[in-house]
């Protein structure tokens, strides 16, 4: 019974998230239009920006939390192990940003810098820059992150392995993250870019099952992930 639960949960999420990303492909001209126009208000075009972002990393898992009445707390964001948790997540970057300095692709670090409004977030005055922010760490950190927390807890007590090692969650969070954001590799350097991508969501997640603390993969997101 709990299986089948499990079933409809992932299928749940999965049906959220891939029916926001269609809406978003149909109309992405149209979207990036709206958010990159400096002549609409900024706080519109980011709650904009962020909503489809939560849609699809963040709605599903809320969704199915509330339907099942579930505390997300539950899935390891207490204090305990929690700065264990950070240095093991951050390490598993560390093969990243060693690829990206060694093809040259670091030129700055700032939190966000790849969300489309972060710049012009920054440069507006109080109180657009701290909600706008706010909002962004939110949904692009927060929500991403944890996204892949859930969804992994939920693949392994859908599928459970006896080898530690096979971790079918984090297996299966880190192809999802690499044909997400199109890391497909198809040249030596993409292949190896892809590596590093996959050794970062996986690494996290094994992480966060080590020390049964989740805040280690948030962090990744908020400070590490689209920040080079």
């Amino acid at each position: 019974m709990e299986q089948r639960k499990l079933d409809v949960d992932l299928w749940a999420i999965a049906l959220i998230s891939f029916a926001v990303l269609g809406i978003y492909m149909t109309f992405q001209s149209q979207f990036a239009a709206f958010i990159k126009d400096s002549d609409i208000n900024l706080l519109l075009r980011v709650f904009l920006g962020a909503a489809f972002q939560f849609g699809v990393a963040g709605l599903g898992i809320v969704a199915v939390s509330i339907f099942r009445k579930e505390n997300l707390f539950a899935y390891g964001l207490n204090k305990k192990r929690a700065v264990l948790s950070i240095l093991l997540c951050s390490l598993c970057f560390i093969p990243y940003i060693a690829f990206m300095l060694f093809t040259n692709q670091i030129m700055s670090y700032l939190p966000f810098q790849s969300v489309w409004t972060t710049q012009d977030v920054l440069s507006s005055g109080f109180p657009v820059n701290v909600v706008g922010m706010l909002v962004t760490a939110l949904v692009w950190g927060f929500f991403e992150g944890f996204n892949y927390v859930v969804i992994s807890d939920k693949i392994n007590g859908r599928y459970p392995s006896k080898n530690k090692w096979l971790n079918w969650g984090a297996i299966s969070c880190a192809v999802l993250c690499i044909l997400i954001h199109g890391a497909i590799g198809v040249t030596a350097e993409g292949v190896i870019e892809m590596l590093t991508i996959f050794i970062i969501v996986y690494g996290m997640l094994m992480a966060k099952e080590y020390t049964g603390n989740a805040w280690g993969c948030v962090f990744i997101f908020v400070f590490l992930w689209n920040a080079f």
